[in-house]
């Protein structure tokens, strides 16, 4: 059943997950479209030989982590990591490299708590929602404990782009 998303910031419990990833340095914008390719590529290739095996595998939203903090300017290009949810327990040598400029490798992101809105829109007009997050997060007593997540609902060439904006978060220390 998907996920339904309602636009206001809410505090989950994630399990963690296992992910097929590339990590980049640099403009996400000029590299999306060839990471994404890369990702697909080893992630389809995998859930193709596991059909083979008499194993479905279910494709999961694309998200990526990012280096980078609410406020801080973003100049010159960030780094970050890029992700496809694979089966837990996949080992590397399961996903065909379809890439000679991205190799594609298996991780897992660890979750727990974690504060989350959804944005609808633009990628580059997500601020006024981080900083609607960000205030949800220290008015329920917790700061933000990891990197910067977005999870991808929706084609970049949507007309209105959905994106998960998530942080993990733990309770302030008083």
């Amino acid at each position: 059943m998907a996920q339904k998303w309602s636009g206001e910031p809410e505090i989950v419990t994630l399990p963690d997950i296992t992910v097929a990833t590339v990590h980049t340095s640099g403009n996400p914008e000029g590299l999306g479209a060839d990471v994404m390719k890369a990702l697909y590529g080893a992630v389809y290739g995998l859930k193709f030989a596991l059909k083979k095996r008499g194993v479905e595998m279910k494709m999961g939203e694309p998200r990526a982590r990012w280096a980078w903090n609410p406020g801080q300017e973003a100049t010159g290009g960030l780094e970050g990591d890029w992700g496809v949810p694979v089966p837990d327990g996949t080992p590397e040598s399961d996903l065909p490299q379809k890439s000679d400029s991205w190799h594609v490798s298996v991780a897992v992101w660890h979750y727990g708590e974690c504060a989350r809105i959804l944005h609808q829109g633009a990628y580059d007009a997500e601020e006024p929602t981080i900083a609607r997050l960000v205030e949800f997060i220290r008015a329920s007593g917790y700061e933000i404990a990891g990197m910067h997540e977005e999870w991808y609902l929706s084609q970049p060439g949507a007309k209105v782009p959905k994106t998960v904006i998530l942080y993990p978060v733990r309770r302030v220390k008083e």
